[in-house]
């Protein structure tokens, strides 16, 4: 039975592997077009600042698929998880979030509280991905750290 559900797994995996290449070639697809559209069409080769956090957002994006792809690549040839790059997904996704903040739509209030809530998210993984680099962590199957062969 454990078999069986070895072998689902490896399924969904590779489901999931092929779905996010789609995802990210239609990604990768509107961050050129953006890309395009920002520097020849709208203004020739000058990006506005709302133009700049578009194309950073969007370029953003295709680095957080990327970096989701390595992981369920990793997970799928060696079957570990690589908290270390959840952890840097996170990071990265925190990022893309203080990036695109738009405090117009906000009272004052509001927007320091969301600026405290990402401070306490930096933080957190931040120190999080500190000590998982010390500690050079790696889950492996079974919640194992998997064995280095020197």
């Amino acid at each position: 039975m454990i078999e069986f559900v070895n072998k689902i797994e490896k399924l969904i995996y590779a489901v999931l592997m092929v779905l996010l290449i789609v995802v990210l070639i239609a990604a990768l697809g509107d961050l050129v077009w953006l890309l395009y559209k920002s520097l020849v069409v709208t203004t020739p080769a000058l990006l506005e600042a709302h133009e700049l956090v578009a194309v950073l957002g969007a370029f953003l994006m295709v680095l957080i698929g990327v970096e989701l792809l390595d992981t369920i690549k990793a997970y799928f040839i060696e079957n570990t998880i690589h908290v270390e790059i959840i952890v840097l997904l996170a990071i990265i996704a925190v990022a893309r979030k203080v990036i695109l903040l738009d405090p117009t739509g906000m009272t004052g209030f509001e927007f320091g509280f969301e600026l405290m809530g990402i401070g306490v998210l930096v933080i957190g993984l931040g120190a999080g991905y500190y000590l998982i680099k010390k500690a050079g962590i790696t889950v492996g199957p079974g919640g194992q750290k998997p064995e280095k062969s020197e």
